[in-house]
């Protein structure tokens, strides 16, 4: 029963109406409701029931003959009750609104007739639809459209988060996506999963409880991290301007970058707090030597990112990066290197954790033995982590992070926004800084990269918002890390 009233809550919205009194017959929001033959379809017919009680004026379409004896019950209640019932879906068309119940949890067939063409054609219809638990037509673990699907304005998730609304593949189905928490306790969800790994999301609360704020009174600057970055390349000098930006956002203490001697007077310009290393090149303009301060190697840094704007003639300093001991984050021509290294071999060896941040076509590279990561972007990030024993961070609309354990955290809220060049240097950086900052603390490597997830998309949101889609460059995105973290928290001005 208490599952109609998040449906009732949202058609109130959608009619702009203050109460859920029957007095809505007059004018009647009209309502169609898809039940399907399993216990989707049951709450679907309990919905339609208590939207009926409140006024509204409900159809129900149901194109099967036979259903589950539960579900069967409930619509021969609505009949009782002398809601309409239908076969074809074009008797709802003049509806206001759809609730979609004709397929949940445990769909794994490609959808046939008629069900198939009645979906497509609602889609065509472009009504609001609030599909129950997810839309119709979406395998459950993976967000793959099996054959067609329902595009849903709301999607409303029963009980527990589904993989498949994480997934890229669902993203232009399942609208706004809400859970309806029926605090189900934890024992009882342990006692059917077992000791399977755990999948989070990434929220505010998690990441802010991450940051390394606030800081305490008494600190100085190789205490909040020293951080060596090692990019860019006379051909892709932005790449390590983007990065160097980036972490400078995330405050560590102490900010090194090392790029081929020609970008230093670029660099100075740009970050004049930061140390700039300026180091030997190649002909082609990339850094052929890393050649450090006297007196400084790199096991002076607090953590290493590295390959933004590197190229891949710069290959051998790729090797003397792996074979240090600091935490390392690789990007860009850094993995493209270490892919013709050989990725699972190279990391095997490595003594101290690497985290890796490919888009798919990097993964593919990287680790051309595993399965299409577009197909189930979650099982590939976690075959990947426990092959390399590396954190790996597997780029989308919805970012995929998983460790050798197999625990995966998903960043569930990101923008299109982020699809231009040099973003991704400027998570590098970011990243980079705070996994700096959180070497002296007791904070995970893998909370670190989720963090610095979640803190580059939710700026990225904020600057589309003002600036629309179109208006966030890489250099822009770069303006916006440290408002939207004032933002987000006040707590974090104590």
């Amino acid at each position: 029963m208490p599952k109609a009233y998040p449906f009732a809550q949202r058609l109130r919205q959608e009619k702009g109406a203050g109460s859920s009194s029957p007095s809505l017959k007059q004018g009647a929001f009209r309502v169609g409701v898809l039940v399907g033959p399993g216990h989707n379809g049951g709450d679907a017919l309990v919905v339609a029931r208590e939207l009926y009680f409140r006024g509204y004026e409900v159809f129900i379409y149901c194109p099967f003959s036979k259903l589950k004896e539960l579900t069967s019950q409930h619509l021969q209640y609505a009949k009782n009750l002398g809601l309409p019932c239908y076969e074809a879906i074009e008797l709802l068309q003049n509806c206001d609104l759809l609730i979609d119940g004709l397929f949940g949890f445990g769909l794994e067939r490609t959808l046939t007739d008629p069900v198939a063409t009645a979906i497509n054609q609602l889609n065509e219809w472009k009504k609001p639809i609030i599909s129950i638990d997810l839309p119709s037509g979406l395998h459950t673990d993976t967000g793959e459209v099996l054959g067609t699907a329902v595009r849903a304005t709301h999607t409303l998730c029963l009980g527990l988060w589904k993989l498949g609304l994480l997934q890229d593949h669902a993203l232009d189905y399942v609208g706004k996506t809400e859970l309806i928490d029926f605090d189900i306790p934890l024992a009882d969800i342990q006692a059917v999963l077992g000791n399977s790994p755990s999948i989070k999301r990434i929220t505010k609360t998690t990441a802010l409880s991450t940051l390394p704020l606030p800081r305490p009174a008494v600190t100085h600057k190789y205490k909040e991290g020293h951080l060596l970055l090692i990019c860019g390349s006379r051909r892709y000098s932005g790449g390590a301007i983007l990065t160097g930006l980036g972490a400078r956002a995330s405050g560590v203490g102490m900010l090194s970058i090392a790029v081929p001697e020609s970008l230093k007077s670029i660099m100075v310009a740009q970050l004049p707090e930061a140390l700039i290393i300026g180091c030997p090149e190649t002909d082609s303009g990339a850094i052929a030597q890393l050649q450090l301060p006297p007196k400084t190697d790199l096991s002076s840094f607090s953590a290493i990112a590295c390959g933004p704007g590197l190229t891949q003639d710069a290959s051998p300093i790729l090797q003397q990066v792996l074979d240090s001991t600091n935490p390392l984050v690789l990007d860009a021509d850094g993995l493209n290197i270490l892919a013709e290294m050989g990725t699972i071999t190279t990391l095997q060896k490595r003594q101290t954790l690497t985290v890796l941040t490919p888009h798919t076509g990097e993964f593919k590279r990287l680790f051309p033995e595993i399965p299409d990561a577009n197909k189930d972007r979650i099982k590939a990030t976690r075959e990947a982590a426990a092959q390399s024993g590396a954190v790996v961070l597997l780029k989308g609309a919805r970012t995929v992070i998983a460790n050798s354990q197999g625990t995966v955290w998903i960043n569930p809220e990101s923008t299109p926004a982020l699809a231009r060049g040099g973003s991704g240097d400027v998570l590098t950086g970011l990243m980079g800084g705070l996994l700096a900052q959180a070497s002296s603390k007791k904070i995970s490597v893998e909370e670190i990269v989720a963090t610095a997830a979640w803190w580059h998309s939710q700026a990225a949101i904020l600057a589309a918002q003002e600036r629309t889609e179109l208006g966030v460059d890489a250099y822009t995105l770069t303006n916006y890390l440290i408002p939207v973290l004032a933002s987000t928290s006040t707590r974090l001005l104590y």
